[in-house]
């Protein structure tokens, strides 16, 4: 939902309006990033530089976005980090590719996609140490069972639970109305917590 007077602070305030709006989303945005980074580059990418890259982009086009607002201003600088995101991906895996690594739908064990961030944040979050390869065998398990849910419910329950985006901008984000955005990730939920429970170790998270 674009707010009118958000834009109309943008609008008259110029660069330094730009910079305290986007600063407002930072923590946001970065936390995004962290929970969508490809596995093969945690550790040694720094969420923030691909937050300030989009930060470029963003000044770069708010032009454009105030002249024709369809979003919010948090989601619409969401979709630039995102496509950032993206971008970047592509470029490292694009120079670290090596065909004998390639598995089931061109996808590194430890490789990106919703599926295998949901997982990943999961595993993440038990309590009793594991061994790595149980963890990771723990986290393919849940990934090919996430594979299996409806895409939309499956991205719904990472912009709501994950990302900790509000309804109306998960409804945003994915096209949707609030109703049934709201429907959906009480679906996902309920559809998670039946995986989580047919694999030991884990909980369902709380709704």
């Amino acid at each position: 939902m674009v707010v009118a007077d958000e834009l109309r602070r943008l609008r008259e305030g110029g660069e330094a309006a730009l910079a305290e709006a986007f600063s407002a989303c930072r923590d946001r945005l970065r936390r995004m990033v962290a929970f969508r980074l490809d596995g093969r580059l945690r550790g040694r990418v720094d969420p923030e530089d691909i937050v300030q890259d989009a930060y470029l982009k963003v000044a770069a086009r708010i032009g454009q976005y105030l002249a024709a607002p369809g979003v919010s201003f948090y989601v619409w600088v969401r979709q630039v980090t995102f496509q950032t995101l993206i971008d970047f991906h592509r470029v490292q895996m694009t120079q670290k590719r090596d065909p004998r690594q390639e598995v089931r739908r061109g996808r590194s064990p430890e490789g990106g996609g919703t599926s295998f961030s949901i997982a990943r944040a999961l595993v993440g979050r038990l309590t009793s140490p594991s061994a790595a390869a149980v963890r990771q065998e723990q986290v393919e398990r849940l990934h090919e069972a996430l594979d299996a849910m409806d895409e939309t419910d499956r991205e719904v329950l990472a912009l709501r639970h994950f990302e900790q985006l509000g309804n109306k901008e998960a409804a945003e984000v994915l096209g949707l109305s609030t109703t049934a955005a709201s429907n959906r990730y009480v679906r996902a939920l309920k559809r998670l917590g039946e995986l989580l429970a047919a694999l030991p170790g884990f909980e369902a998270p709380p709704p």
